[in-house]
């Protein structure tokens, strides 16, 4: 026979072999698919977008949530070869949004600074200079030229 203890918030229930040797009396609920507030992932059975879903961040009810929702039903509608190319004024329109919320959507290279240090932004005299983004290709290296004929070489 089972036993119950409470300890503070937690309830500790002690179950013999014979309790596990019985079959189980839960019954399972059976699902409501069309229940509003089940948990379901990024797209519904129905292929609709679920803008509820944890998994978007928040980024839909933002400040810039309608032209997140714009950019996104389009990437996911979208029927082109490359998925998406049709999409780019609705993804500019999103990062112009963005752009005006940096306290809301810091880009990538701004976290990176707030997250360095201050002593590796000021530029040291022994760093190397930065480099163009298209640098040209180094020239190839001059044939040595041989030798003169009459000249003694050291070994």
């Amino acid at each position: 026979m089972s036993s119950v203890r409470e300890e503070g918030k937690d309830r500790i229930i002690f179950v013999t072999k014979e309790d596990h040797a019985a079959p189980s009396s839960a019954e399972l609920v059976q699902e409501d698919p069309n229940d509003p507030y089940e948990e379901r992932g990024l797209i519904l059975p129905s292929g609709e977008i679920n803008w509820n879903c944890p998994c978007l961040g928040g980024m839909a009810s933002g400040p810039c949530g309608s032209e997140f929702k714009d950019a996104f039903s389009c990437f996911h509608y979208s029927t082109e070869e490359a998925k998406g190319s049709d999409c780019l004024e609705q993804f500019g329109a999103m990062q112009e949004c963005m752009q005006r919320y940096p306290e809301l959507y810091p880009q990538d290279d701004e976290k990176e600074t707030q997250e360095s240090s201050p002593e590796t932004d000021q530029p040291t005299q022994d760093s190397a200079p930065v480099q163009d983004s298209n640098p040209t290709p180094p020239s190839p290296p001059a044939e040595p030229t041989p030798a003169p004929s009459g000249s003694a070489v050291e070994s």
